[in-house]
């Protein structure tokens, strides 16, 4: 078999499942610069990986070219043209999976993320739960690499230097003379989302320091009114949703110098770009192996599983169960507050 020179990944989805790939790809990108990488994502998820060497970005068409199976086909064609030599699917799902075989049908060496799921169910089972930590995301794609010939090292990660800020951003945010705090209070699913009457609370205390901006981040009409609600008479808390373009967002988050989040992907954004990630978890947990990268347990909250012993109940956070709606509610403000105030000494 020929030496593997270029490599097709494949992450569809969603955010900050493809913004996990980033760390791998980078410390990839470094320690074999001889092989190029194209990574197949979704077009929003371009700026995601600028600036990492010997990568291209192939952007999915999933409305017209490449939609459906006769799509996939041509998917297939598309990247065949660019002389690939092997597959790493950090997906694994039916797309890339079909396109991954026409691969290996054509004699291509192909690799695919093992997602855990016995372990991962073993650890949000109500009866029998094994409390233990699943190996983590990260991990799982150092495999798929390892799988083609290629060990990848994680160990002392290197970050992008933090962006340029541009007049625009400039005239939202104002120049860095303080200490900058991202606040991402969202989630897809409202079992992940700290309740909202305790995040005023905790933006109220942290706003009391006047050495402290913070910036508040989300998406949408329903969001961006709740942020504002919260930023409300408070000089130094800006709402950052719906005023800027998402690369320019991008900009803001790699010149903080903490960002809190909730178990979701504005969590991974910020770990790619070296950013120090305070979470907070409630449905879900950081051993399911979603804790951010280069994160430790110390930055991660958990619900109190005294008072929630089922918890974990759920990977994504997606299953209810009854009694469990204010497991969140056990994280005190005063530890999420000092937390924070301890990542800025």
């Amino acid at each position: 078999m020929r030496k593997i020179k270029h490599i097709v990944v494949f992450r569809l989805s969603a955010m900050g499942d493809v913004a996990m790939t980033v760390p791998v790809l980078r410390a990839f990108a470094a320690q074999y610069p001889d092989v190029k990488l194209t990574v197949v994502s979704r077009p929003f998820f371009k700026p995601f990986f600028d600036g990492i060497p010997n990568l291209d970005f192939f952007a999915i068409d999933l409305k017209e070219r490449h939609k459906g199976f006769f799509g996939l086909i041509r998917l297939y064609k598309d990247l065949k043209k660019l002389g690939v030599d092997a597959v790493a699917d950090l997906h694994n799902v039916l797309r890339s999976k079909i396109v991954r075989s026409l691969f290996a049908w054509s004699g291509k060496k192909t690799a695919f993320v093992d997602k855990g799921r016995a372990e991962k169910k073993a650890l949000t089972r109500v009866e029998n739960k094994i409390f233990k930590p699943v190996k983590s995301m990260f991990e799982r794609h150092k495999q798929v690499f390892k799988e083609l010939g290629f060990e990848i090292r994680l160990e002392n990660p290197i970050f992008p230097k933090k962006a340029d800020l541009t007049e625009e951003i400039l005239n939202l945010t104002g120049e860095k003379h303080k200490k900058w705090i991202g606040i991402a209070p969202f989630a897809q699913y409202d079992s992940k989302v700290y309740p909202q009457d305790l995040m005023q609370q905790v933006i109220d205390k942290l706003a009391e320091n006047q050495d402290y901006k913070i910036f508040l981040f989300g998406g949408g009409n329903k969001e961006i009114e709740i942020l504002d609600k919260l930023a409300a008479g408070k000089e130094n808390v800006i709402t950052v949703a719906g005023k800027l373009k998402f690369e320019e967002e991008l900009k803001i988050i790699s010149n903080l110098d903490v960002m809190l989040s909730m178990d979701s992907g504005n969590s991974h954004i910020a770990a790619m770009l070296g950013i120090k990630v305070i979470t907070l978890w409630g449905a879900t947990h950081p051993y399911a192996g979603f804790l951010s990268f280069n994160q430790t347990m110390d930055t991660a909250i958990v619900s109190d599983r005294g008072k929630y012993p089922l918890l974990p109940t759920s990977i994504y956070g997606n299953k209810k169960v009854e009694g469990y709606e204010d497991a969140m509610r056990s994280i005190p403000i005063e530890k999420v507050v000092a937390v924070i105030q301890d990542q800025l000494k």
